[in-house]
């Protein structure tokens, strides 16, 4: 799931991109088909994939659910836990900053 959702943000899957099937993505990773059919239907349930007729599962659009406080909101446990791994590293908090500041940069288009 979180492979999924890193090349979203990444900018390496877009909106209407195919992913590959339960069985194609369980033999590259060397995992268990279930396994992926779950993470598939979980990222199914978030609203970030979609199944497609035919097609098979692709990326979601991406839709704003929510007011803008209820979504910072939904976002605040990750950025927790970014400070926390940035202070863990001895990073100060501008040398934080400047590490969210670019991951904003790299992912404007």
């Amino acid at each position: 799931m979180d492979q999924v959702q890193a090349l979203m943000a990444g900018g390496k899957l877009v909106a209407g991109d195919t992913i590959p099937s339960v069985r194609q993505m369980a033999a590259d990773l060397g995992v268990n088909m279930m396994t992926v059919s779950k993470a598939y239907a979980k990222l199914e349930a978030a609203g970030v994939l979609e199944r497609s007729r035919g097609k098979g599962m692709t990326v979601a659009v991406p839709r704003a659910a929510g007011s803008v406080a209820q979504r910072q909101e939904q976002m605040r446990p990750l950025a927790d836990q970014a400070v926390v791994r940035g202070l863990q590293l001895g990073l100060t908090p501008p040398q934080i900053m400047d590490v969210f500041r670019a991951s904003l940069d790299e992912s404007q288009p």
